[in-house]
Formats: C-alpha cells, structure tokens, sequence
C-alpha cells in the first residue's frame, strides 16, 4: 500500500481541486477545465486501483476504462467548446444588431393599436 499512496494522495488533490474550481467560477471555460482536472484525479484514481499485490501484472481492465474515459473526456471538451463559442457569438451578434434594444414598443406601425389587450 506504501506504493500507491503519492498517487491517491494526489487524486484526491485533483478531485478537490477540480470540485472547488467547479463550485466557485462562473466562467464556462474554467469550469470546462475544473471537470477536466476532476477526471484526471478519477483516472489516478482507477490506475492505482490497477495494482495487484506480489508483484502479478495490473490488472488491465481499469486502464481500459481510463483510455476509454480519456477518448470521451476530449471529446466532451471538444463539445463544450464548441457550445460555448456558439453561445458566446450568437450573444455578441445580438448586441451588435442595431434593433437589438427594440422591442416593438415605439414601432411606428402600431401606433393606433392598443397594447392593454
């Protein structure tokens, strides 16, 4: 068990990190990241538990779910990305619009029109 207490000492380190960073930033990019940096101390997590004792082979199953979990956390990144540039310009275009403040309120067409109705 000597061996493996760096590295669970450290995943938990990245968990809380991750964990902390999630709960306290806003920004959807820092968050991105706080997941990430959560997933790297799960997969620290998952390759310790690889280890057998007498010196047998790991076991390769975990480091199967930690390649694949690698694979689908790039990936999710990727997405991520993509949704939040896609938001983040579809925002800017909006404010760029010259209409973008009228509402119809003060359009010319409606003024004999009542709007209590």
């Amino acid at each position: 068990m000597n061996a493996l207490l760096p590295y669970l000492i450290a995943a938990v380190a990245l968990i809380a990190l991750g964990l902390r960073a999630l709960l306290l930033h806003r920004d959807t990019l820092r968050r991105l990241l706080a997941i990430n940096v959560l997933g790297a101390g799960v997969f620290m997590i998952l390759i310790a538990a690889a280890r057998r004792a007498d010196g047998l082979p790991p076991d390769p199953v975990p480091h199967a779910l930690v390649l694949t979990g690698i694979v689908v956390a790039v990936a999710a990144t990727a997405l991520g990305l993509a949704l939040d540039r896609a938001v983040n310009s579809a925002a800017t275009d909006d404010d760029r619009r010259p209409d973008a403040g009228n509402r119809g309120d003060d359009n010319p067409g409606d003024a004999g029109r009542d709007h209590a109705s």
